[in-house]
């Protein structure tokens, strides 16, 4: 049923390349009391850390956007994500506004009054409310990584382009300069015929067994744990219930892949952006990894993967790399990172030491060089958020697109089965199956728990 299904998408919504043929497709909120040309009405999906050190505050800052909704699992963050909200209107807009609280998304997506969500929920709770909400023709702000799977990633795509809603992907690094004049250089030729690439990304260490206790009073474990198999209730395991420090399910496979999905996305797709891969994969993937074997936390630890693609690039992914992407081609090589940029204060980035540059070269002239007027321009966004209200507005495409996340993010999900897979594994990135290896591809999808999944959306 389940592969039935999942071929009728595929057939039905033109995947793969051919989505991108689809027309745009204005919802009726464009011409209501609350269009997009007065303000976007707001609802954030997802109270935590990731919400409030960063989805938040880069949605509200610009003044077409009006946060009108907050909406979280438990109950005491949706309570604190209201009184955030509400306080930042009032300090930084001299405003006072009074914030709806929901306790289950699909409540908020019936709120016709609300034209756009951010998702800033767990890994494991990303595809399923982004489909939701694009079925409801809302606009989607979406934390990565885009799925937890392949086959979902495949079918949010498809749904966002039928739908004709604007989807931004959380990977704020093309909004950020120095990555796209790094990928400038490159796609113009400016150290040569690119044949290496080298992406510095850290594991998880291991930790604790775990003590489990109750479920804390106004938390909807059930519905948090959602598609994945139950598992008793572990604070350390879940989040803080006091503060909105690192939490512990970035550490757990039940809810995601670790550091390879977690930060892999953000690196995958800048240097995609690069190596002019955006719509396509590697054809070949392989790994070695260590995980832990001992405690609680099982996601992997230190790592290479290596990947080959058609073009003839190799791409090496490791911890033992500095973090970020190094270009490597036959005239010099560019490096580019984040620097001492976090996405919030529990990120596990380092801050760059004195004489580290988040832009750098084999020569400096090749930083130096000006992409001449009939070159290769790269799209230009300021502010991640900021580019999303404003391609709601205009109807254009963001600048991270759904499926252009989908693929970085199949990378990711990819180089993960490579872990679990002591061979080298032949990857077909436009049927987006593994050749010939019944065992790799059982991994691009996962058994769903009823009701929660992309599995059971009524389409």
């Amino acid at each position: 049923m389940k592969e039935s299904r999942r071929k009728f998408m595929k057939n039905s919504l033109a995947a793969s390349a051919g989505v991108l043929a689809f027309p745009t497709i204005v919802p009726s909120s464009v011409f209501g009391k609350n269009a997009p040309s007065n303000k976007i009405q707001i609802g954030q999906i997802g109270c935590g850390r990731i919400a409030r050190d960063h989805d938040l505050p880069g949605t509200m800052q610009h003044d077409v956007a009006q946060l009108v909704a907050v909406c979280d699992l438990d109950h005491h963050r949706t309570v604190e994500g209201k009184a955030h909200v509400e306080k930042y209107y009032r300090e930084k807009k001299n405003k006072t506004v009074d914030i709806k609280m929901y306790d289950d998304y699909r409540e908020l997506l019936l709120n016709k009054d609300i034209d756009a969500v951010v998702i800033s929920t767990p890994d494991h709770w990303h595809s399923q409310p982004a489909i939701e909400a694009a079925l409801a023709g809302k606009h989607v702000y979406l934390q990565k990584p885009t799925s937890l799977t392949v086959e979902e990633g495949r079918l949010l795509s498809d749904i966002v382009h039928r739908q004709g809603v604007t989807l931004q992907v959380g990977t704020q690094q093309r909004s950020m300069p120095q990555f796209r004049l790094a990928a400038e250089l490159v796609r113009n030729g400016r150290i040569g015929k690119i044949h290496t690439v080298k992406v510095g990304l850290p594991g998880d260490p291991a930790g604790p067994v775990a003590e489990t206790g109750p479920v804390p009073k106004g938390f909807n474990y059930d519905m948090w744990l959602g598609s994945t198999p139950e598992m008793e209730y572990s604070e350390m395991l879940v989040h803080p219930q006091t503060g909105y420090g690192r939490p512990g399910w970035l550490r757990v496979e039940q809810f995601g892949a670790g550091m390879i999905t977690g930060w892999g996305q953000h690196h995958f797709d800048s240097a995609a952006w690069g190596m002019n891969t955006e719509y396509t994969g590697p054809i070949s993937v392989e790994s070695v990894a260590e995980f832990p074997k001992y405690g609680s936390w099982n996601v992997h630890g230190d790592f290479m993967v290596k990947a080959e693609y058609e073009n003839g690039i190799t791409m090496y992914t490791s911890g033992g790399f500095p973090n970020g992407i190094r270009y490597e081609g036959t005239d010099g090589w560019v490096f580019v990172t984040r620097g001492p940029y976090r996405a919030s204060a529990s990120d596990p980035i380092p801050v760059m030491k004195n004489g580290t540059k988040s832009l750098d070269a084999s020569d400096p002239a090749i930083l130096d060089s000006v992409i001449g007027k009939d070159e290769i321009h790269l799209y230009k966004s300021d502010e991640q958020h900021g580019n999303w209200l404003d391609c709601i507005q205009s109807g254009k495409e963001p600048i991270s697109p759904v499926e252009k996340g989908h693929r970085a993010c199949t990378v990711c999900l990819i180089s993960h089965v490579a872990m679990k897979l002591p061979r080298k594994l032949e990857w077909d990135p436009k049927a987006e199956r593994f050749h010939n290896d019944d065992e790799a591809n059982a991994y691009l999808s996962r058994p769903q728990r009823y009701p929660y999944g992309t599995n059971y959306i009524k389409l």
